[in-house]
């Protein structure tokens, strides 16, 4: 195993969204694919251990460098409210 080099840092990952509705995480993974932002859906096979009942909520992810132009483009989109606080 190769050690990471100075340059190399951990990835910072910012949780967007966290949802239950499924045509949601569509939607915004659809917005930022769009706008190139790569992003990390978390949780979406918990339904195996759920029953697919919904019950257990998908999270967004993006990289840090990425969370303030995913914001925007959600507010933009008029899911702001759909946001999860930035810390």
């Amino acid at each position: 195993m190769v050690a990471p080099s100075s340059d190399e840092e951990q990835s910072v990952l910012r949780e967007l969204v966290r949802t239950n509705d499924i045509v949601l995480v569509s939607a915004v993974g659809a917005l930022l694919d769009g706008a190139n932002i790569h992003h990390l859906v978390l949780d979406q096979n918990m339904s195996v251990i759920e029953g697919s009942l919904g019950i257990l909520p998908r999270r967004i992810l993006v990289h840090e460098d990425d969370n303030r132009a995913a914001r925007q483009l959600l507010t933009e989109a008029g899911l702001s409210h759909e946001l999860r606080p930035d810390e």
